[in-house]
């Protein structure tokens, strides 16, 4: 018994350190998107040529697995998948931020794991939103605010903007749940090619409406080869196949928590990267993220 408790303690741990790792990472995407938005390629580019790269490293891996799913239900959700969780997310949040202030649609967007909590206490028999859940989430929202803002407290409602952040936030919130029904009955592998695919796929119509950068001429500067092997190999096939493993080890809601820290390694990216400032508010909304996550995640 000894034995099988330091096992699961281990497991326990070793995918709360993935979750860090994930989030981290993606916390860093925010910069890198920007670089990429200043070397001349649109929001619809970068996740289309994003996702290609990501799907092209992932059937090199997984080529072996079933290609399709076990049945047409479960096809149809894998498709609801890769919008939620690739086209829909990422164009309405690209979209947000050319209607609305940034700090607007990531607060907004930063309120996903709550969204998800109190979706999933409805539809759910073993993610209930606890007292302690709730509280730690609030609190990490708080400081999520401090953290946002910088010391900067600027803060104008466009509605149109803020409306498509939360369609952002819901997107994800449903992809995660999704996610977590499918993950205990295929390979992680396997769920992740699915949602490259389909996120690549459901992304064409974008272009009618924001035609795709095809200056190729611009993949021959380092900053952007370097930017898309970043976010296609590691930010998105390695993170969300890190990310579906661990909403199967921990849950939806858990899980979900540690978005609350994306902010912070976004301000520290921010700080070695673009030599943006860093406030005395923005490190206590740090604290206060950090000891929400702690709570939020505790059992």
């Amino acid at each position: 018994m000894p034995f099988i408790l330091n096992n699961m303690t281990t497991q326990r741990l070793f995918t709360h350190l993935l979750a860090i790792f994930v989030i981290t990472v993606w916390g860093v995407t925010f910069v890198s998107t920007k670089l990429l938005l200043e070397a001349g390629f649109n929001p619809a580019s970068i996740l289309f040529y994003r996702f290609a790269l990501a799907y092209i490293g992932i059937w090199l891996v997984a080529h072996r697995l079933p290609l399709f799913a076990k049945s047409l239900k479960d096809e149809l959700c894998f498709v609801l998948m890769g919008v939620f969780g690739g086209s829909m997310y990422f164009f309405t949040e690209n979209l947000a931020l050319g209607y609305t202030l940034t700090n607007n649609v990531s607060l907004i967007v930063c309120m996903n794991p709550l969204l998800i909590a109190i979706i999933a206490h409805f539809l759910s028999k073993d993610d209930k939103l606890s007292p302690r859940l709730l509280l730690g989430s609030l609190l990490a929202l708080a400081g999520v605010t401090l953290v946002i803002f910088n010391g900067n407290f600027t803060f104008e409602i466009t509605i149109v903007g803020e409306l498509l952040a939360f369609a952002a936030a819901f997107s994800w919130a449903f992809y995660t749940l999704l996610m977590r029904r499918f993950s205990d009955k295929y390979p992680a592998l396997f769920l992740t090619r699915k949602v490259m695919l389909y996120g690549m796929l459901t992304a064409l119509p974008i272009f009618l409406y924001r035609p795709l950068t095809t200056d190729f001429t611009l993949f021959t500067q380092p900053v952007v080869w370097v930017n898309f092997v970043f976010l296609g190999l590691i930010a998105t096939l390695l993170c969300f196949f890190l990310w579906n493993k661990t909403i199967k080890f921990l849950g939806a809601v858990r899980a979900s928590t540690y978005i609350y820290g994306m902010p912070i390694t976004t301000l520290i990216a921010s700080v070695l990267i673009l030599g943006e400032p860093i406030s005395l508010m923005a490190i206590i909304g740090t604290l206060m993220v950090l000891i929400g996550v702690y709570f939020a995640t505790r059992k």
